[in-house]
């Protein structure tokens, strides 16, 4: 089988995986948004994406080896879509990239809270979220202390706020 790669560069080797911005819509959601069904994938997603883009990037995360699907052993009709390794070690990738955008973009504060606790938490921030997502979809054992939730609880933190203000 012919290697179909452009080149050996491994900018342009990472950007033919994930190299629009659907890909990493997807895997953003699986990583900080537990998300791991297709339903779930396609409707909590806030950018809105079709079905048949969605089954096409994670078929893609799949044959790429980024994502792993398995049968859900609590529903026969579902597939339980994970991280693997590989998509566990974009985490540095995508705290750098909501630093960015956090510098340069109009974020908004409810959506980028997470990357604001993860430019400030760094690289030790950043491994104690790997280990958590090792545990969450490779069934690593579970560390101590729980990132995720972190996450979650400021921004769950962020929206109460905006609500009460909005409600003065």
């Amino acid at each position: 089988m012919k290697d179909t790669r452009r080149s050996g560069c491994p900018i342009n080797l990472t950007l033919e995986i994930l190299g629009d911005r659907w890909s990493l819509i997807v895997l953003r959601d699986m990583m900080f948004g537990n998300r791991r069904h297709f339903r779930e994938l396609l409707t909590k997603s806030e950018e809105g994406i079709a079905s048949n883009i969605l089954a096409d990037r994670l078929r893609r995360l799949v044959d790429e080896g980024v994502v792993s699907k398995a049968d859900d052993p609590s529903h026969k009709q579902k597939a339980l879509y994970s991280l693997t390794e590989m998509g566990i070690a974009l985490v540095p990738v995508f705290a750098m990239m909501g630093a960015w955008g956090r510098r340069f973009l109009p974020v908004t504060e409810d959506l980028s809270i997470r990357a604001e606790l993860l430019e400030e938490g760094g690289p030790p921030l950043w491994a104690a979220f790997m280990d958590e997502l090792r545990a969450i979809h490779l069934g690593a054992p579970r560390p101590v202390r729980s990132v995720f939730n972190e996450l979650q609880a400021a921004y769950q933190a962020v929206v109460a706020r905006r609500a009460a203000a909005a409600d003065a």
